[in-house]
Parts: structure tokens; C-alpha cells; sequence
């Protein structure tokens, strides 16, 4: 995603995982994060803040900590999620650019399948991003999508217009006045249950852009190091495709 939700899984070594739960109560943390309302992953008034802040919070339960999350908007997340009092955000897409620019990710947490809304009386078909040469194409501002799918956006080669949020992009591929839109089909999923006049106006389109794989962005200092530490010790001991599916 970075979002720009744009978000390998790497056990620790028995030593260091030995070391984590050997710290027991005493040396306890909470750790304050943010993220932001992007149903089902993540949301305030979604159940257990959704299924990412589900899976983190049983990480870092795991490690013998806690977690806090505020929930913002997503631009408004990030630079707050790296600012002082807080060790990162989530959930996030990987980029070579986050990654040396601001993020030390943690171990995947889950992942989501990335491709396009379309009209129901209107699909798309298209083998390769350059068949989307002259379509109208819905993104959500401050998101990550595809390294490939971004490059084109940024210099023209495909037209995109960026909005807010991704129910406005939907309802605009609704209406007819985008072709398609960026975004995750759980997401999509969530939006047509929650509008059910979406219902039969909208569907996925057959093909994806990548299946993306979700992380914690952490800030890359001490308090974002020790938090990124205890939050992979922990992952390491949870089912995180359980809890990702709702279980």
C-alpha cells in the first residue's frame, strides 16, 4: 500500500528468540503505532481494529508486550507512525524506496491481492500495463501499488487520477467515470458488503497486479529496532494465515 496500504517472513534465531521471552514482565513494553481506516486490515471500528492490527497485537503479545495503535488518516499516519513518541505504521507495501528512505521492515505480516475494480457492464482485459494505454484509472493518494504500474503513472504512460479514499474510486468505476481502479479485492469485498448498492455494479477484474505482501514500517532507530525486534520474535510464534482469516 505505502499505501504507498504502498504493504519474507524471517524467523529469529532460538538465541534471540530466547532472549525476548526470557525478558518476561519486567521489561515489558508498549509500543504506539499507527495505521489507518482501511477495512478489513485495518479500521477503529472494525472488531479488534482488523485483521492486520490482530495479527500485530498477538505478535507483540507473544514477545510479553503490548501494542497501541492510533488510527489517522493514511499520509497523516505515516508521518506521524515516524515521528517522535511512536516506532512506525502499518500495514505497508515493501519498495526498495521505503526501505532505504525511511522503513526497516518487519517480517511479513499477511498479504492482499492487488489489481482493479471494474464496471460489471464494462470489463477490461489486458495482458500487460501497456494495455491500459488511454483508460481513466482510479488510485488512492499516498499509495504504493507495483513498482512497474507507478513508473507508468508517474510519467504519463498511464492516466491516473488520484482520489482520497478507495469507496470514492469505486463509485466512480460505478458511475462511468473511471475504467478501472487500483485496489485490493478483500478490500473491495468489504466495501460492496457495507454499500449494497454497489451490489452487481462493480467486480474484480481477472487479473491482478501482484498479490502484495503486508509489513510494519519501522522507524529506523533504537526505539523502532527494539520494537522491530520483540514484533518478529512474536510473529514467529503465531498462526498469522489464521488470524488473517478471521479465525
Amino acid at each position: 500500500m505505502h499505501n504507498k496500504a504502498a504493504r519474507p517472513l524471517v524467523n529469529l534465531v532460538a538465541g534471540g528468540l530466547l532472549f525476548v521471552c526470557a525478558a518476561g514482565p519486567a521489561n515489558a513494553e508498549t509500543f504506539k503505532l499507527t495505521s489507518l481506516d482501511w477495512p478489513p486490515y485495518s479500521g477503529e471500528a472494525l472488531d479488534e481494529g482488523g485483521l492486520s492490527v490482530k495479527v500485530a497485537r498477538a505478535a507483540f503479545e507473544a514477545a510479553g508486550h503490548s501494542m497501541e495503535v492510533v488510527f489517522l488518516p493514511w499520509q497523516r499516519a505515516v508521518a506521524t507512525g515516524l515521528g517522535e513518541g511512536y516506532v512506525g505504521y502499518f500495514p505497508e507495501y515493501c519498495s526498495p524506496e521505503l526501505a532505504e528512505e525511511k522503513c526497516a521492515f518487519s517480517a511479513k505480516m499477511g498479504s492482499g491481492p492487488l489489481g482493479f475494480v471494474e464496471s460489471t457492464s464494462a470489463p477490461v482485459e489486458w495482458t500487460t500495463l501497456d494495455d491500459l494505454a488511454g483508460l481513466e484509472i482510479g488510485t488512492v493518494s499516498g499509495y504504493v501499488n507495483t513498482p512497474e504500474f507507478d513508473a507508468r503513472a508517474a510519467d504519463g504512460r498511464l492516466s491516473v487520477q488520484p482520489a482520497n479514499d478507495d469507496l470514492t474510486n469505486v463509485r466512480k468505476v460505478a458511475a462511468g467515470r473511471l475504467d478501472i481502479a487500483v485496489i485490493d479485492s478483500n478490500v473491495l469485498r468489504w466495501l460492496v458488503e457495507q454499500n449494497p448498492d454497489l451490489e452487481g455494479q462493480v467486480q474484480m477484474n481477472g487479473t491482478l497486479l501482484a498479490d502484495k505482501e503486508l509489513f510494519v514500517c519501522f522507524q529506523k532507530s533504537p526505539a523502532g529496532d527494539a520494537a522491530r525486534e520483540a514484533f518478529n520474535a512474536g510473529l514467529g510464534q503465531i498462526d498469522v494465515p489464521a488470524l488473517m482469516s478471521g479465525n
